[in-house]
């Protein structure tokens, strides 16, 4: 049995751009080193948080071949490789280059809707495309679809190599259906830093964090506590974080975070279209409330 090995603290990467828009190698280096010096436990890179759709083919080789590199085996590592054409996702897998890559993150198929039925199919095949452990995504307010728990637990249980979940639906019902019925070895991660609180209290093994980015001792350290039963310190933790978390995405997912960074001195505050920098009204507010929190 294929186990996961994606727990504790798994940050969502961004990727930082210079103010020409080109790729800000250095920048991410160093944000790499210090998320690896304060608390993360894995790396997830080129998935949705790194904009990895305005990345060409070879920006997105480049990255992965640096973050493996600066890595050297330090913690695990997992790529995004997903999309709504099946055949595609397929040979992706058996032509692209995942050494370095302990894992891959696939989304569920968006814009085409597929019924459940089709969600199965889909990361059956996907499945049987690669011997690396695979983590679904399931966020069905950027996908259009949820993937239900019957579904998940079906294809836990029907594919060896289908570890974890990275459950975004929202929906707490949900992420402890999935808990109860799955096998022991799947395990669901959580994809929404405002839940990853209450998800772990009910069993999720982690997070694949945005606010991870720029406050990983922090985040991990609640996870941590959480982990050992420590629940009301953790709870503190979560609360002290409650309105960062809004703030995060209310002009879009990485417009919140890249602010926040650029507020902390790690990288520019520049996106490539179509998302924009956040607004100066919501920055400011985040400035404010990172001031209080001293950080």
């Amino acid at each position: 049995m294929v186990r996961n090995i994606f727990k504790g603290l798994g940050i969502a990467l961004i990727t930082p751009f210079k103010e020409d828009y080109s790729v800000d190698y250095e920048s991410l280096l160093r944000l790499v080193e210090y998320q690896l010096d304060n608390g993360a436990d894995f790396l997830c890179i080129l998935a949705t948080t790194g904009e990895t759709p305005t990345l060409s083919a070879e920006e997105r080789l480049k990255i992965k071949d640096m973050v493996v590199d600066k890595v050297r085996g330090r913690v695990p590592i997992l790529m995004g490789c997903g999309g709504y054409n099946t055949a595609a996702v397929v040979e992706e897998l058996k032509t692209g280059d995942f050494r370095g890559v302990n894992g891959i993150l696939s989304i569920c198929p968006y814009y085409n809707k597929p019924s459940q039925e089709g969600l199965y199919q889909h990361f059956k095949a996907i499945s049987a495309a690669t011997k690396l452990p695979i983590v679904m995504y399931n966020v069905p307010g950027r996908t259009g679809v949820n993937m239900q728990a019957a579904t998940t637990v079906r294809l836990a249980r029907d594919c060896e190599n289908i570890v974890a979940i990275k459950e975004a639906s929202g929906n707490l019902e949900q992420v402890d259906e999935i808990i109860k019925n799955k096998p022991r070895d799947f395990d669901v991660i959580s994809g929404d830093d405002a839940l990853t609180f209450p998800m772990v209290s009910c069993g999720a093994v982690g997070v694949i964090s945005v606010i991870g980015n720029a406050l990983p001792k922090e985040f991990s350290k609640m996870i941590r506590l959480q982990m050992r039963g420590e629940y009301d310190p953790a709870r503190k933790i979560h609360h002290r974080f409650t309105d960062l978390f809004s703030l995060l995405f209310v002009d879009g997912n990485p417009a919140g975070v890249k602010a926040m960074l650029s507020e902390m001195g790690f990288i520019q505050n520049v996106l490539r279209l179509p998302l924009v920098p956040m607004q100066i009204k919501n920055r400011q507010r985040m400035s404010e409330i990172l001031k209080e929190l001293k950080i």
